[in-house]
């Protein structure tokens, strides 16, 4: 893979199920240079075998739910430049639309069971902000006054003033006469008719902050959501389902889970079982003080829906981790999504605790849905970045393929093997990984791969990073050492207030075992990067570990003492993971340990970057320069934490052509030759090309 090859990524959203299941529909989404955003319609996906077929043709049509009685399709779409609205049309096909015009878009909905209405949830801004006032700009806003600690979000910026709402809908019948509309944008009336034509989105909720996943009971008449309305919200990471009346608002909202000792569950994800009888959502234990949040895995909970206090937990975190998905329910039991050693598996559970997987191995299920006794799931594996699937108990794996999105991908940028390896660390302890070789003879270069988290992981799914730095002619390393989920609570807890510890032996111990296996491998010339945490873990590697050529640090968690104060999440984060004392907190601290790096290092960071804030790159950056280690800076202006994933297509590919320009200094290859052999002509890394004008 090369970094223009990114358009050619499809991937898919989770899937929606026809009732009568003779089809799944979903959203297909790429990134488009021209464009500079993410582009994708709807297909049509037959279950009989059928070839797919594009079902709409906006800009961005994401999200697809069918309606409970199969009548009518529902999505978000997006305009070039805009926000996601609601937009309905026929199950059978037709004209799409327009249900809403939210001034900061639509998140998240659900169906009501009679398939009349839907449940949605929308940021409600503050009056005078976000351009509800004509004129008035971000720079001509009030001041703020802060008096909280949650009061940010990478990604969306202050967060008190734009709460999350519950908003419920009268779905018109998408087939009948079209709504007269204004030209140009008019406001809506929550309290009346829509004052521009459209349905009317009356508002359900008028919390003090965010509410998550509203979705209806079975019987229609109540709205159950997420939210943190306790006491004390503000310090704690404790999150609650809540109900109100369909009909609101003025209800008070009806707390529904932390009833017996007081809250300490992070609880989200609710779910009521068709008929009525059960109430379901995921949780994490969060211990009496509601904040310890390490390694604490997701597990399903059941409750009788006349009884909330009676909930039972369902799975054991210790061994099954529920975060890799929310919850899809069918009748007598529901779906979850389980992470295991680098796969997300697709699980039944019903409301005795009785476990069946539905769908393991060497994949990253996604989604689910099912409908008339069948489940289709999207996933990806090494060979896609997204398709969709029928679980069939004769097909290979339980899984029959349906759809090859990535079938222009393999052509043209082709997809190397990813190798699952096990090494020891100095411990004896296993370390789970993998190894992507690039093609030709040796001896190649090393990079070794840092993920972030920690309490994250490395898996089967096709990874971009990967494919194309083995294409560049790098052996690509990626593990999971301690501190990873997929591996229980304990493996993932073993770092905590000893970050830099087990986890380093881990990696290099991964390291040296891949490298002790391939003798094709070049052992004098490696790298190592990583981002977030993973960013931790090569600037805290290379002050301790002078064996790698080059290195790069990518939008890292490199002071824990001034994260406290800078990041979204320092309130919390820093302290659960290397303690409260100052001292000790050193001992774990790159920035504390910036004297001893002598290996060369690209400093990569997002300016509006949040979670590991843009002065951790700079203190960094400029302690290295002013040390006289060979060292850049690369600032990424409009991005956050999430710019190798999400950020803007032409950003993406000018992350990997500086990665690549920066490998190619310090560890050039025939694939990726240093500047002065590849000749000035061939550095790409340079402005874009401007899209073509109308």
């Amino acid at each position: 893979m090369k970094p223009s090859d990114l358009p050619f990524l499809n991937s898919v959203s989770e899937p929606t199920l026809h009732p009568d299941a003779s089809r799944a529909v979903v959203s297909v989404q790429r990134p488009d240079f021209a464009a500079d955003a993410y582009v994708g319609q709807l297909w049509n996906i037959p279950l009989d075998g059928g070839t797919p077929s594009r079902l709409t043709r906006g800009f961005s049509d994401t999200a697809p739910q069918f309606s409970p009685d199969g009548s009518t399709l529902v999505f978000l779409r997006s305009h070039a430049g805009g926000r996601p609205q609601l937009f309905a049309m026929p199950a059978a096909g037709g004209e799409p639309v327009q249900l809403t015009d939210r001034l900061l878009g639509v998140s998240w909905f659900r169906f009501a069971p009679d398939s009349t209405r839907l449940v949605f949830s929308s940021r409600e801004p503050e009056q005078g902000r976000y351009g509800t006032v004509d004129g008035v700009g971000p720079g001509a806003e009030d001041p703020r006054l802060i008096t909280t600690l949650k009061y940010r979000m990478n990604g969306l910026g202050y967060s008190g003033d734009k709460h999350a709402q519950a908003f419920v809908l009268a779905l018109p019948d998408p087939g009948g006469e079209p709504f007269i509309r204004p030209v140009g944008r008019a406001a809506v009336d929550n309290g009346g008719a829509a004052a521009d034509g459209l349905p009317e989105a009356r508002q359900l909720t008028r919390c003090g902050t965010d509410v998550q996943n509203p979705v209806f009971s079975a019987d229609g008449t109540r709205v159950l959501f997420t939210a943190a309305l306790h006491e004390g919200a503000d310090a704690d990471l404790v999150t609650d389902v809540y109900e109100v009346s369909a009909d609101g608002p003025g209800e008070e909202p009806r707390r529904l889970t932390n009833l017996a000792g007081g809250p300490r569950l992070g609880a989200g994800y609710p779910v009521q079982s068709p008929d009525g009888a059960w109430l379901y959502y995921l949780a994490q234990d969060l211990s009496d003080t509601g904040r310890d949040f390490v390694a604490r895995n997701t597990a399903l909970y059941a409750a009788p829906a006349g009884n909330p206090a009676n909930a039972v937990r369902l799975t054991d975190p210790e061994t099954v981790d529920l975060a890799g998905g929310g919850i899809v329910p069918e009748h007598g039991a529901v779906l979850v999504f389980n992470l295991h050693r680098g796969a997300t598996q697709l699980l039944r559970v019903d409301a005795a605790g009785t476990i069946d997987t539905l769908v393991a191995g060497p994949r990253v299920v996604t989604g689910a849905a099912s409908a008339a006794g069948t489940v289709v799931v999207s996933f990806t594996d090494p060979g896609t970045a997204g398709d969709v699937a029928a679980v069939d108990s004769e097909a290979p794996d339980n899984i029959r393929v349906l759809s090859d999105f990535s079938a222009d991908f393999r052509t043209s940028a082709g997809v190397l093997e990813l190798r699952e390896e096990t090494h020891p660390s100095a411990d004896g302890y296993p370390v789970h990984g993998w190894v992507v070789l690039p093609e030709g003879e040796g001896p190649h270069p090393v990079l070794l791969n840092i993920h972030g988290g920690p309490f994250s992981q490395y898996g089967w799914g096709l990874f971009d990073e990967a494919q194309t730095y083995a294409a560049a002619g790098y052996a690509v390393l990626m593990c999971n050492p301690r501190g990873s989920s997929g591996y229980g609570q304990q493996h993932g807890r073993s770092i905590q207030a000893a970050m830099g510890t087990l986890d380093l032996q881990d990696v290099l111990g991964f390291l040296e075992g891949v490298l002790a296996a391939h003798p094709d491998l070049d052992a004098g010339r490696l790298g190592v990067m990583g981002g977030s945490y993973g960013g931790y873990l090569t600037a805290w590697t290379i002050a301790q570990d002078h064996r790698f050529t080059s290195a790069i640090v990518e939008r890292g968690f490199l002071d824990p003492l001034s994260f406290i104060g800078s990041s979204d999440i320092g309130w919390f984060f820093a302290e659960a993971y290397t303690g409260s004392d100052p001292q000790h907190i050193l001992t774990q601290s790159p920035f504390a340990q910036v004297d001893k790096v002598r290996t060369p290092a690209l400093v990569i960071h997002s300016e509006e970057d949040l979670r590991c804030p843009m002065e951790q790159a700079q203190r960094y950056y400029t302690a290295l320069k002013l040390r006289d280690v060979p060292t850049e800076l690369l600032l990424f202006p409009g991005e956050n934490h999430e710019l190798s994933r999400t950020g803007t297509p032409w950003h993406r590919r000018q992350r990997f052509e500086h990665i690549l320009r920066w490998w190619a200094k310090w560890l050039p290859t025939s694939q990726n030759p240093a500047a002065e052999e590849a000749g000035e002509a061939e550095d790409n890394t340079g402005a874009r090309v401007p899209a073509p004008q109308a």
